[in-house]
């Protein structure tokens, strides 16, 4: 995600956060996010468990689905 996506996503994340977790317990999912980071190239989203497939399919949807973004620059989710 560039410097400007990253931007613009952090300026709102604790909304983002109450989303995702929206989004997590709509699927009844017990993981929960607890806060986002970011740094120059990425945003790291912390929770309280590992995440399985489907709670990083759900939040990548998630962010796939924000009007402010430019979308090309979206990486994919990953474990690390």
């Amino acid at each position: 995600m560039n410097q400007s996506n990253s931007a613009k996503f952090m300026v709102l994340s604790n909304k983002h956060v109450s989303n995702i977790n929206r989004a997590l317990k709509d699927i009844k999912s017990d993981m929960v996010a607890d806060f986002i980071c970011a740094d120059q190239k990425s945003l790291t989203i912390t929770t309280n468990k590992v995440a399985l497939s489907l709670d990083l399919s759900t939040i990548k949807k998630y962010i796939k689905n924000i009007n402010a973004f430019n979308l090309e620059d979206i990486m994919a989710l990953r474990l690390s």
